[in-house]
């Protein structure tokens, strides 16, 4: 019997002394931008950080005292980026600077829309289009093409200069290189050849024109998009009300929930959204709860019963007491952990970031090569320089750089709208290659509320007699299998005895003093284990029938003589055996580790279907147990996930894989592993293998999207088959197809 370790602390090994900051970044247009800023930030001392191109944030880890806000920000704008302490920015204020900025952009684009588009009617005459393609530079005067053509370059395209600069001044090269310099090349030769009325030469006024809008376009469509990717995280924001119906002096009040405090008595009526996490106090209802944890059935609440914060009543009236406000709420904690996975990276990632590293200077040195090269083959200047164009604008590393944080904050986005919180990108990612999956019986398999079903006393004592003195030591503990024993005697009106000296034995059970009408007397308590390694001997029939028949076995002594066995039943969950064969048809071996009686662990086995078990585990043995299933593989270790309650299994879950808290509440526990079912449910775990692998289908697609379109594209453009116009385009255009491909992971569902 586990429980005397309940105390342990959630994820304890993993925890580390360290500090975090979070900074909003502006400036970064291309996966360039994010890893350069990345390794400029890696190289403060003690500093550990993450950017993320499709958040426009930076996560810092460091030693606590090693690294202040003004240092981090004076790193980030010495590499030509802006930064800000992102925990300042209040989420509303932030959208509604990004709409004004949109506004901008959106602005911007129609100007240049406007200027270009005469230019741009000289393209089909460029094509071969309509008769007179050969003097296709002189359809519009060239002093109005230079006129329209200029603020186009100097002032909407201005950001790229900018850009350019700061990236160049930072010590390395991005998007806004390739494209200033690209359209530069064609604005500058086009100037020259109108300055020296060489109307025997063409002019590319339309291409440097034409590339800036089209740029302009792809980033506008590119960040609604993008926008849309946080469309379930902002789904969550809005569940919470404005205001919170309170009960002060008798008088009921309409006051924002802002201003609730813990233990403020608050009134649900009927249809009414709960405000913030409490405890009913009085009254019936269903509640539901379909928005936190992906349950489509309402939840019967009464007295005593947890209610959380955005959640929906029925029709009953409930008084219910603030337990959890503000940031302490479920609500809050699933936001969190949301906002934290989607500004994660995934190992996946790694690839795109060693290649945007180094990919604007190969792409200039092609550039470069592509010049020469036809220069010096054809003699003409002209076709070296637009085909060097055409190589510098298709080359944009946008994509590379969104193609695996757009479909991480799709995907863990759906999982929180389904229940499921990830932690990290990195454990999404490993989710789908689990191969074995070690999970807890009680509270995972079983409902985790025992009830006491046998009290079966030893000679020379009673029944009450047994059970009073059980209860008395378990009346400190929390654990579920105490709470059973304890209500037990409290349901009798027992009188317990005093306890003195009570201690908890390392998983094994409890040994104490307890004082009586014959003195004080030394009691253990705990798993017949327990008992049997004190050299105390059991009524092994009776209590093999037990174990037989499923219960949980609790063997008691008194003096060191065996004083009886209590009997404790934890019933199957309805949905775990279903949970357990949807598991096996992925390929999952699902493995049973336990505490309990081995018979007893054989009927939990038999009933859900796990054909492979292991009773008499400690909790701190479930680790060793973890690690002895993954080597286990015949020629590369295993991936192993462990689901368990958060907090007794927190070893086991620290040496798993990946590892899932299942139906941990709104207490601490809602950060105790990588992946936080808020449901409890072992379908929770299927259904985050099932995001895994589509998240993971959607990422590797979206890399051979952004990859694609560089390995045809740059060929084609170097070997002059490409215009600068349409290069142009097939650049904005790859940067919205592949935050297009994410959003269809909006499509996924729970229990598919």
């Amino acid at each position: 019997m586990s429980h005397a370790t309940l105390n342990t602390p959630p994820d304890a090994s993993r925890t580390a002394a360290t500090e975090s900051l979070e900074l909003a970044i502006g400036g970064m247009t291309c996966a360039a931008c994010s890893t350069r800023l990345e390794k400029v930030l890696n190289r403060l001392p003690g500093v550990q950080a993450s950017v993320n191109l499709a958040t426009e944030r930076a996560t810092l880890h460091f030693a606590p005292g090693a690294l202040t806000l003004a240092q981090a920000t004076a790193a980030v704008e010495r590499a030509g980026f802006q930064a800000s302490d992102a925990r300042q920015l209040a989420r509303e204020a932030e959208r509604a600077r990004h709409r004004a900025e949109w506004r901008v952009e959106l602005r911007h684009f129609w100007i240049a829309a406007v200027l270009s588009l005469p230019l741009a009617a000289q393209m089909p005459a460029m094509f071969g289009l309509w008769p007179g393609g050969e003097v296709h530079h002189d359809l519009v005067p060239r002093w109005l093409q230079l006129l329209l053509a200029t603020p186009v370059q100097f002032w909407i395209g201005a950001r790229f200069y900018r850009g350019a600069w700061a990236s160049l001044r930072g010590g390395g090269a991005n998007m806004d290189v390739l494209v200033a310099l690209g359209t530069s090349m064609a604005y500058f030769y086009s100037l020259v050849v109108t300055l020296a009325d060489r109307h025997d030469l063409h002019v590319y006024f339309e291409a440097s024109a034409m590339i800036i809008t089209l740029v302009l376009l792809g980033k506008l469509m590119e960040a609604r998009a993008k926008a849309r990717t946080t469309a379930a995280l902002d789904a969550l924001l809005r569940l919470q009300p404005k205001m919170a119906r309170i009960e002060r002096d008798g008088e009921l009040l309409e006051v924002p929930v802002e201003s609730l405090q813990p233990g403020d008595l608050f009134v649900l009526r009927p249809g009414d959204a709960v405000p913030v996490d409490g405890v009913v106090e009085q009254g019936e209802s269903a509640v539901n709860e379909a928005m936190l944890t992906g349950e489509s059935l309402p939840i019967d609440k009464q007295a005593g019963d947890m209610v959380f914060a955005a959640t929906l009543n029925g029709n009953g009236l409930l008084r219910c007491r603030a337990t959890g406000v503000g940031a302490q709420t479920l609500l809050a904690g699933i936001i969190r952990l949301v906002e934290q996975a989607q500004g994660s990276k995934a190992p996946v990632q790694r690839l795109a970031d060693r290649i945007a590293a180094v990919f604007v200077p190969v792409v200039v040195a092609i550039a470069l090569l592509t010049f020469a090269g036809w220069w010096l083959a054809s003699g003409d200047f002209q076709q070296a320089l637009i085909n060097a164009v055409a190589v510098l604008v298709i080359a944009c590393p946008c994509a590379l750089g969104l193609a695996t944080p757009t479909a991480i904050m799709v995907g863990t986005g759906q999982g929180a709208r389904a229940g499921m919180l990830v932690k990290n990108a990195e454990a999404l990612e490993l989710a789908e290659r689990i191969g074995v999956l070690a999970v807890d019986k009680t509270g995972t398999l079983t409902e985790g509320l025992p009830a006491v079903t046998d009290v079966v006393p030893a000679a020379g004592w009673t029944h009450a007699r047994l059970l009073a003195v059980a209860a008395a030591l378990e009346q400190g503990s929390g654990h579920p299998i105490a709470t059973a024993i304890v209500a037990a005697a409290r349901a009798e009106a027992l009188d317990l005895p005093a306890t003195e000296a009570v201690n908890a034995v390392g998983g094994m059970g409890i040994e104490g003093r307890i004082r009586g009408e014959v003195g004080v007397q030394a009691v253990l308590l705990g798993s017949p284990r327990f008992l049997l390694e004190r050299g105390i001997g059991l009524a092994e029939a009776v209590s093999d029938d037990l174990a037989a028949a499923g219960k949980t076995l609790v063997a008691v002594a008194v003096d060191g003589a065996f004083a009886g066995l209590i009997g404790v039943a934890d019933r199957v969950r309805d949905d775990s055996a279903a949970a357990v064969a949807r598991l096996q048809a992925k390929g999952v071996r699902v493995v049973m580790l336990t505490g309990d009686h081995p018979a007893t662990a054989e009927a939990i086995a038999r009933h859900t279907g796990i054909t492979d078990w292991r009773a008499g585990v400690l909790p701190g043995d479930k680790a060793a147990a973890v690690e002895a299933l993954r080597q286990a593989g015949s020629d590369t270790p295993l991936r192993v996930g462990m689901a368990g309650d958060g907090i007794n299994d927190a070893p086991a879950l620290a040496a798993a894989d990946v590892s899932f808290a299942i139906g941990v509440g709104a207490d601490v526990a809602v950060e105790a592993a990588d992946i936080t079912l808020v449901r409890n449910s072992l379908h929770g775990v299927a259904d985050a293998i099932d995001l895994s692998r589509a998240t993971l289908s959607k990422i590797r697609q979206n890399l051979f999207f952004a990859f694609i379109y560089n390995v045809l594209g740059i060929p084609l453009a170097a070997a002059g088959m490409l215009n600068p116009v349409i290069a142009g385009a097939a650049m904005a255009m790859s940067s919205v197809s592949v935050v297009s491909n994410s959003l269809l992971l909006r499509r996924w569902r729970a229990g598919r």
